[in-house]
């Protein structure tokens, strides 16, 4: 799907059906964490209004998800604690770094980070409403998942259109895009071995 090189195993899906009120409360701190992220990266770049515009949109878009997934977290009498490390979004960070840079930036490597992490969340929340499909009991999940998986692909085109402008080259950004997406992948895999549940929703890792 997309960008990603490493399908969600399995597991994955019935491991996350086994607690969805985990799962939620891990899905609103991911959606708070991205609106931080994104309003983080328009804070270094004022001059580029297009970019602030672009980013501040999107932010705007996970607070209104972040509100969606607290509601029903509260409405399930949960409530949100600390919120967990997120290994996922750290170690593609990190991957980012250990790169080449061959002429990349730090915007252009954020900006693929932010790409992939929507990819992975948007497989993840297909994977969520294909396993409540039919199901009374988790309707309203199932509605809500739905919905999200399509907003995440469009994040996922906002971020990798946002890298290409930056950059300036799209070939360029697309190798650095591929190689990033084969870093995502062993990290993914890697997250699975150790029991890892790498947020974004349980969305990843």
């Amino acid at each position: 799907m997309l960008c990603l090189r490493v399908p969600t195993d399995e597991a994955w899906t019935a491991d996350a059906m086994r607690d969805v009120g985990a799962v939620l409360v891990d899905q609103a701190y991911c959606e708070m964490k991205a609106a931080s992220n994104a309003l983080s990266l328009a804070a270094r770049h004022p001059e580029d209004v297009e970019l602030v515009r672009a980013l501040t949109d999107l932010a705007r878009e996970e607070i209104d998800h972040f509100q969606r997934v607290l509601a029903v977290v509260s409405a399930r009498g949960l409530t949100l604690g600390r919120p967990p490390v997120d290994a996922y979004a750290a170690g593609l960070r990190d991957a980012a770094r250990a790169l080449p840079q061959r002429g990349a930036t730090f915007l252009v490597d954020r900006l693929l980070v932010g790409a992939l992490i929507e990819a992975r969340s948007c497989e993840r929340f297909k994977l969520l409403a294909n396993a409540t499909r039919g199901d009374d009991s988790h309707s309203e999940v199932h509605a809500l998942w739905g919905d999200l998986l399509a907003s995440e692909a469009r994040h996922y085109r906002t971020f990798l259109d946002l890298a290409v402008r930056v950059g300036g080259d799209r070939a360029q950004v697309s190798a650095r895009l591929d190689l990033l997406a084969e870093a995502e992948g062993e990290l993914v895999c890697t997250l699975a071995r150790a029991g890892g549940q790498a947020s974004r929703a349980t969305v990843h890792g």
